[in-house]
């Protein structure tokens, strides 16, 4: 009698699949009219729209959570350039009053720079 014996690497590949898969499974919530997925944290992100143009919340793939990187601190920037070299890489964001920099070095460690111009919230990512 012969046995059927898999190579190594599909039964590998299929657990990893598997393992994918689950990982990123998103919860489904109905509240009413508005359709929500849930993260790794629990909390909760509308999708209603989304579904609206024809996205499948259930296939949808979530991070860790909106706290899982530590956002860029611009508290220690200053007006005064003078001691900053002009081969520096910036993203720049600028309203009719306010303008503010933030160099791609550290953006590539934080990601993403939380601040407000003219009140309003902003957002720079790289």
């Amino acid at each position: 009698m012969r046995t059927l014996t898999l190579p190594r690497s599909l039964i590998i590949l299929s657990c990893l699949l598997l393992l994918t898969t689950v990982a990123y499974a998103s919860e489904v919530v109905k509240d009413g009219k508005r359709i929500y997925i849930k993260d790794l944290t629990g909390e909760r992100w509308e999708v209603t729209q989304a579904v609206s143009l024809g996205f499948k919340p259930e296939a949808f793939q979530y991070g860790i959570g909106k706290y899982a990187f530590t956002p860029l601190d611009n508290s220690h920037l200053v007006e005064d350039t003078g001691g900053v070299s002009n081969r520096i890489r910036i993203i720049g964001i600028q309203s009719e009053s306010q303008a503010q920099a933030y160099a791609i070095s550290k953006l590539a460690r934080h990601e993403i720079a939380n601040t407000t111009i003219d009140s309003k919230p902003i957002a720079a990512g790289y």
